[in-house]
């Protein structure tokens, strides 16, 4: 598989990069008859977008989709749906101070051994930029989703080591923290800006919720449903963690503690508890599929650190610009969107299997 693509029967394709004239992609393989809402697809961007937050990137993309294929009189056609976001507030002189240096917590140093080149620009192609692509084709597929009643929502559910508590689930949760209301609220919102007036950066959970599901997505060994949730959305570059369910308290439990016991009322199977995060054996059970997603800290920041640069020599480093002092905010509608790629390319599959 291409390392630019993902999917198997429903792919997506990418290219660009942070400082480049455009990013893009293609997406092959996307049913036919599907109604396109462009109002969600540009709410989606519109989340994703730099300057969307008051505590993220002071830079400013319209983020608008042009559309060049696939999709005629606002239905699909089946054929490929071409499209590119172009860039607009490139401020490429920002890096040109440290562009002979690996800024720390980037890909900088691999890209740079494994290619023998790389663009320092914004970091070029590992950039968090190329994500506007994933969001874009993501909403394509929860469009799709849709069709099938479900429905996919991912909010913030902690900063730094102030964790939201006693919230209701009721997505999408508005800027600027893109979380739901709770106690902490605020508590986590001043964990940014302190990590921003220490010239730092914070990181942060982002809870992900699959509503609505069918039972019977994803294969048994090579092609597990979690597995696959769990490739897709740790190659988002920021994420560093995922559990489903229960995940890592599971550890701590008794089976009898563990087990998600199950009953039939009124004709229908319910599941008494949701340890599981709605996947058994890598298949979906028709529970909420619910995972948590660690963000790493925004490595680019402003305060002094210790690096080498191209001539394998000691430096220091300040990194200079517009960035976010917290990813986990402009995440969120990344994980819904890798999400979504990966359910309606299993349900995709089982359709095929189904005939």
């Amino acid at each position: 598989m291409s390392d630019n693509t993902f999917g198997t029967l429903i792919r997506l394709t990418t290219f660009g990069e942070s400082h480049g004239p455009a990013l893009g992609g293609v997406v092959d393989g996307f049913p036919s008859g599907i109604a396109i809402d462009m109002d969600f697809i540009r709410s989606k961007m519109a989340r994703r977008r730099p300057g969307s937050t008051t505590l993220g990137t002071k830079r400013q993309e319209s983020d608008e989709v042009e559309i060049l294929s696939g999709i005629y009189n606002g239905i699909t056609t089946g054929s490929s749906i071409g499209f590119i976001i172009r860039n607009t507030s490139q401020r490429s002189s920002d890096y040109d101070a440290i562009a002979d240096k690996f800024r720390p917590g980037h890909a900088d140093y691999t890209y740079q051994m494994k290619y023998g080149i790389r663009d320092p620009r914004g970091g070029g192609r590992s950039s968090g930029r190329e994500t506007s692509c994933r969001v874009f084709g993501g909403a394509l597929c929860e469009l799709l989703l849709r069709e099938e009643g479900i429905e996919i929502g991912a909010g913030v559910v902690a900063i730094g080591r102030t964790r939201a508590s006693g919230y209701s689930w009721n997505p999408p949760f508005p800027p600027p923290l893109y979380a739901p209301s709770c106690p902490e609220y605020e508590e986590m919102a001043e964990e940014i800006k302190r990590a921003q007036s220490d010239q730092d950066s914070v990181g942060g959970i982002v809870e992900c919720r699959v509503t609505g599901m069918l039972p019977g997505l994803g294969e048994p060994t090579a092609g597990k449903l979690d597995a696959d949730l769990a490739g897709a959305i740790m190659s988002i570059g920021a994420v560093k963690g995922i559990e489903f369910g229960s995940g890592f308290r599971s550890a701590a439990m008794r089976g009898s503690e563990n087990n998600d016991q199950m009953r039939i009322d009124g004709g229908r199977l319910s599941f008494l508890s949701n340890n599981a995060g709605g996947i058994l054996g890598g298949i979906s059970n028709g529970n909420d599929i619910i995972m948590c997603i660690a963000i790493k800290p925004t490595p680019s920041i402003a305060r002094e650190q210790k690096t080498i640069n191209l001539g394998m020599e000691n430096t220091p480093i300040k990194v200079e610009g517009r960035h976010d002092p917290c990813i986990a905010i402009r995440a969120v509608p990344v994980v819904e969107a890798m999400t979504a790629l990966v359910l309606a390319d299993k349900l995709c599959i089982a359709r095929a299997y189904a005939r």
